[in-house]
């Protein structure tokens, strides 16, 4: 469940590669935050679009995808995508989440 306040928080993504199975449902839900690469694996995009291939490496979240990027996040069958607050860094969702 997403509360009131994640709504409104800036929030952050990132994607552990190591865990990622290629299935592709973060691509479908949020294609503008995230894209495979040639490796068949799924990575963060920088506003711009530019793939960030850097392990660990996190981009904000537009608040118009908020939604799309927590539910690819709590569908992913990696469980690899963490989507934190960026104020307190605190992930909302992903494998570490409450």
């Amino acid at each position: 469940m997403v509360s009131a306040q994640t709504e409104t928080d800036e929030l952050e993504v990132w994607v552990d590669q190591d865990l990622c199975t290629g299935d592709g449902l973060c691509v479908q839900y949020a294609p503008e935050v995230f894209e495979f690469d040639i490796d068949g694996l799924a990575y963060v995009k920088d506003s711009a679009g530019e793939l960030l291939q850097n392990p660990g490496v996190r981009t904000g979240v537009p608040a118009r995808l908020r939604l799309e990027v927590i539910d690819a996040a709590k569908e992913c069958p990696g469980d690899c995508i963490h989507v934190v607050r960026t104020g307190d860094d605190v992930e909302v969702a992903g494998p570490d989440a409450d």
